[in-house]
């Protein structure tokens, strides 16, 4: 791992604890992750080497002169928290690799061992039937009992099965192969709005977070961000459903214009 991991720092962590973010399903565990990032001092702790996960499929020219190869980066960060509580080791992946993604998310967990974490948080998106204009809930999904009941005493659990895609949900399965507690909080967003970024329900895991962690984050901005989106959403569906009301209030059938109508006479 030595040669995988460069390292930049080598803090004394108070019983850190790990957040890990990768971009998924409407960018709500990267807009989540950015947020801590932006708020928090956070300083940087280490980087996987991109290559042995990355290959460029190119590279860009500038004024006809070619740039070295780029990679995403996938970077390590602390944050020391000045109460006596846990501090946070926060990664942030900028894509997520075509293959060996078991491999990475062992490595990312072998990182924080290496601190001794004592337990490990990532985000993702729920796909609900929840409305735009509704205010969406987080769930959370653990990785033992002990985990799902301290959900269930926030009001995070939510009965049925799931699936969490990508590196969000598989580093959860790979906390618990190492022993280690885990929990996802997924945010709602409407299912026919995937596509779209989503702030509002990133926002939801932020507030949710800083209860569970006692952390004070400003989310002012993030606020906005939500904000506009939500409005940003309203004249989407506005705009869609005019099309549809067009699409289907056509006349049934309409008469020709060269075509000479005839008068009827009721007496006939």
């Amino acid at each position: 791992m030595q040669d995988i991991v460069k390292t930049y720092s080598r803090p004394r962590l108070n019983s850190p604890i790990m957040i890990a973010a990768w971009p998924g399903i409407a960018d709500v565990a990267m807009i989540a992750a950015v947020q801590l990032i932006r708020t928090l001092k956070f300083k940087e702790l280490a980087e996987i080497r991109a290559p042995y996960f990355f290959d460029p499929v190119g590279v860009i020219t500038n004024n006809g002169i070619v740039q070295e190869p780029q990679f995403p980066q996938s970077n390590f960060y602390y944050w020391k928290n000045k109460k006596p509580r846990e501090d946070i080791i926060l990664f942030i992946g900028e894509a997520q690799p075509p293959s060996g993604s078991y491999d990475l998310a062992n490595i990312v967990l072998d990182v924080g061992l290496k601190y001794h974490i004592s337990r490990l948080y990532t985000f993702a998106a729920a796909l609900t039937r929840i409305h735009h204009t509704e205010e969406p809930k987080v769930w959370g999904v653990g990785t033992s009992k002990q985990m799902v009941q301290e959900l269930k005493q926030h009001n995070l659990f939510r009965e049925g099965n799931a699936q969490i895609g990508g590196l969000n949900g598989l580093l959860l399965g790979v906390a618990k192969e190492k022993n280690i507690d885990g929990i996802c909080l997924l945010g709602e967003i409407p299912a026919y709005a995937s596509r779209m970024s989503n702030p509002i329900a990133a926002l939801a895991i932020i507030r949710t977070l800083k209860d569970l962690l006692n952390l004070k984050i400003d989310t002012s901005e993030l606020e906005e961000i939500a904000a506009e989106t939500k409005k940003r959403m309203k004249e989407i569906a506005a705009e869609t459903m005019g099309q549809y009301i067009n699409y289907f209030t056509e006349p049934i059938w309409e008469s020709d214009e060269g075509e000479d109508n005839e008068e009827y006479d009721e007496n006939e």
